[in-house]
């Protein structure tokens, strides 16, 4: 199938499939008679794998190190695990500091209320941030 077909079939776009071409991650066949490319259904089943590993937030890096081991006879699936693994540590670690950023500015809400608006001076942009007197 064509790069246009490829990508309708897989709900994608043509410069998708194109740059995951270009990097090699999939192989299109080129017809010597009319110097055209075609995609054939291994390459259709890696690009699906491909787009869903993007779905997961698996880089680009990432995706080629899994497909190595797989082009090798090896099972990817350690692999995969270890990474998804790393990946919920750091979401979970994002998660969580975006919750105590919330308290802090639901603080910050909360204090600043009864404070009064003040004029810039030569020393301070704005009392509420810089604190200082707030009389």
């Amino acid at each position: 199938m064509k790069v246009s077909q490829l990508a309708k079939v897989l709900n994608t776009t043509p410069d998708t499939v194109r740059y995951y071409s270009r990097i090699g991650l999939i192989m299109p066949i080129k017809n010597t008679e009319n110097g055209y490319k075609s995609y054939n259904q291994q390459a259709q089943q890696r690009l699906k794998f491909i787009l869903s590993a993007r779905q997961l937030d698996f880089s680009v890096e990432e995706i080629k190190e899994i497909l190595l081991v797989a082009d090798n006879g090896r099972t990817a699936c350690p692999l995969v695990r270890e990474i998804v693994e790393h990946r919920l540590a750091e979401t979970e670690k994002k998660f969580n500091d975006a919750l105590a950023l919330r308290n802090v500015l639901r603080n910050a809400i909360d204090d600043w209320k009864s404070k009064p608006d003040k004029s810039p001076t030569g020393d301070m942009l704005c009392h509420l941030i810089q604190g200082g007197n707030d009389e």
